[in-house]
This record gives C-alpha cells, sequence and structure tokens, in this order.
C-alpha cells in the first residue's frame, strides 16, 4: 500500500483525523534551539524564538499549532561544556524555558497529570518537561525530587556520552549498562512518578532498565534497527521486550535514523513514507499497535525526512498512515493515545 494516492475524500477525512486526535510528541529540542546563549545550537546558530514563526529550524508556538499538536515534550539538555556545573546549568536553562511558557500563557500549559493533557485538547499546547541526560541530577536523588518539583516528568537516563548513571551509545563497546547509581534513579523515578527514557542508552543499559524498572518504560525518539542500523535505534527484540512491558517508543524523524548512512551517502533520502515504515514494522514486530508514538526529535537533528520539513507538516502523517490502510482508531493510538496510556500508568 505504500505510496497510495488519498482521493479528496481521504485526505479531507485525515486532516479531520489529525485536528480531532489528540497529538502527542514526546521528543523535540527547541529549547536548546531557542536558548539566547545555547552551546549547541542545530541549523547554523540562526537566533530565533520560541513565540515567533521563523523559516529555521522546525519548531515555533505558530507551527505547533499549525501542525495540530497538542502535547508536546520539550527536552531539556545540558551542553557537555557545562557538565562540570549541569545543575547550575539546568537551572538556567529550565529558567528560560518555564519564563518563555509563561509569557506565552495564553496558548502553552505545563502539564504534570494526565487529566491536564485532557483539558486542554483544543485550548492549549501542554507541554511536558524532559530532561535528556541526568547529568544535573549530580548523583543526588535529593535533587531528582526537586527537579520533579519544578514539573520534570520524563528523564531520559543520559544523551550519547557515558554519566553518573548509565553509558551512552559512543559508550556502547564498553559493554556498561545502569551503574548502581543509575538504578537507584530508575527505581526513585518509578516512585516519583517520572517516565524513564531508554533514548541514547547501550544495549545493556536497555535491559539493565526493563530489569529494574517496575513501571513501563518509553523509547521517546528511537527507531528500528532492522531497517537502519544506527545504534540509537532498537532491536527487534528490544522492541518486544519493550513492549511487553507496556511501553511506548517514539519514531524519531531524523534522516540517519530512518536510512543507514551508505545509502544516505549514496543519495538515497527518506521520506514521510520511511517514517511509516518504521511504524508499521514496530507493529508488526509487536503484533498490535498499541506501542508506537511520535519523537520527531525536532529541532535536534540538522536533516528530518522529507514531508515532515518541521512540524507545521505533521498533517502529512496522519495522510500517509490513512494511505497505509490504518484504521481511524490505529491513528489515533499512534498520534497520542499510545503515549497517553502510559502516562496515566507511570504519573503519580
Amino acid at each position: 500500500m505504500k505510496g497510495v494516492e488519498l482521493t479528496r475524500d481521504q485526505e479531507e477525512h485525515a486532516l479531520e483525523l489529525h485536528r480531532r486526535a489528540i497529538v502527542v510528541d514526546f521528543h523535540c529540542d527547541v529549547v536548546l534551539a531557542t536558548l539566547p546563549d545555547s552551546a549547541f545550537l542545530i541549523g547554523g546558530g540562526v537566533k530565533r524564538t520560541l513565540a515567533e514563526r521563523s523559516t529555521e529550524g522546525h519548531v515555533d508556538i505558530p507551527r505547533l499549532l499549525e501542525g495540530g499538536v497538542d502535547c508536546q515534550v520539550f527536552s531539556h539538555f545540558v551542553e557537555p561544556i557545562y557538565n562540570p556545573i549541569a545543575t547550575r546549568r539546568m537551572l538556567q536553562v529550565m529558567g528560560y524555558s518555564l519564563s518563555e511558557i509563561e509569557k506565552n500563557s495564553d496558548k502553552l500549559e505545563v502539564v504534570t497529570k494526565a487529566e491536564e493533557i485532557y483539558r486542554n485538547h483544543g485550548k492549549k499546547i501542554s507541554v511536558i518537561i524532559g530532561f535528556e541526560g541526568g547529568e544535573a541530577i549530580d548523583q543526588d536523588l535529593r535533587l531528582l525530587r526537586m527537579f520533579y518539583r519544578l514539573g520534570l516528568r520524563r528523564l531520559t537516563l543520559c544523551w550519547n556520552n557515558r554519566n553518573a548513571i548509565a553509558d551512552g551509545v559512543r559508550w556502547q563497546r564498553s559493554k556498561g549498562g545502569l551503574t548502581e547509581f543509575g538504578a537507584s534513579v530508575v527505581e526513585e523515578c518509578n516512585k516519583l512518578g517520572i517516565l524513564v527514557d531508554v533514548s541514547h542508552l547501550t544495549d545493556p543499559g536497555f535491559w539493565d532498565v526493563l530489569e529494574v524498572s517496575k513501571d513501563p518504560v518509553i523509547a521517546s525518539h528511537s527507531n528500528c534497527r532492522a531497517l537502519c542500523p544506527s545504534m540509537r535505534n532498537l532491536t527487534d527484540e528490544m522492541i518486544k521486550a519493550l513492549a511487553e512491558k507496556g511501553g511506548v517508543i517514539g519514531v524519531n524523524y531524523a534522516q540517519f535514523f530512518l536510512i543507514g548512512r551508505e545509502e544516505l551517502k549514496k543519495g538515497k533520502v527518506a521520506t514521510v513514507e520511511t517514517v511509516v515504515d518504521h511504524i508499521d514494522h514496530i507493529v508488526d514486530v509487536t503484533g498490535n499497535i498499541d506501542h508506537v508514538g511520535l519523537g520527531s526529535d525536532f529541532d535536534g537533528v540538522p536533516r528530518v525526512a522529507e514531508g515532515l520539513e518541521d512540524v507545521s507538516k505533521l498533517p502529512n502523517l496522519t495522510k500517509s498512515l490513512v494511505a497505509r490502510g490504518y484504521s481511524d482508531q490505529e491513528i489515533e493510538k499512534i498520534l497520542g493515545g499510545n503515549f497517553l496510556r502510559v502516562v496515566k500508568t507511570v504519573w503519580k
């Protein structure tokens, strides 16, 4: 069914379905991309703001609204240069993002309970506070509890590098997983009601998290290694295990997590249809529709799939899902229902 053209009625139905669904994206880096003193800007360091529409990057409020996003995880990241003062830097990053959200409180609201997401549907964009990497916790669970009070509800345990919690994918050859402190972080997240995110972990770290966590865990922005060999993607065995735990995988729109680097070098280009290929594969591997969602990685990667050039183009994904033959109920689960189920399960 790949590449099926939609009739006018099907296209109108897809757009109506997209408007009706609660659309949830579990990872974007717009905070770092608009942070005035960011040391890690994507897109050539062009300065832009959250409130104003830009032709640069992928996400801002006008484009979120145009794309029909109802709930967006804002990932908060400490640039590696600041790791020696990671806690202080994270407070600066959060100070910026919370201030920007407050300035735009007619359109955005930080949420910490599932019912708030449902309440905001059609009224405001719900913002979930996520951390990408646990450096700011500084080997002190008291800091994790304080960040929880500031709104933290999704913790990606590490970025690509090693930290006190676990090894990131650039340390894959170390064969290291969770540290003892990392295991205590996962356990504390379970107690508090913070979603534990395994994207960026080494393979041993992934399996350690599934062993330690009592709650479902997520891979907020990862794809299928069977379709693209990047170590940031999950093997079929991982996908099955994460699904059996009740978790969800957010498909990533980055070109180099959709198709292999060798294919990219030869000029092959990933499109919105390639994203749906990864969705198809997760559904095939798990045997049902309940374990796949959206994790764009917008503003965190330089090149994204054609047809999904920024968040305003997100209805193209719904059109592709309709063309691929998914039912309305299945599409609503992919667009947000599956992540909402996990949120309701894990958040206290």
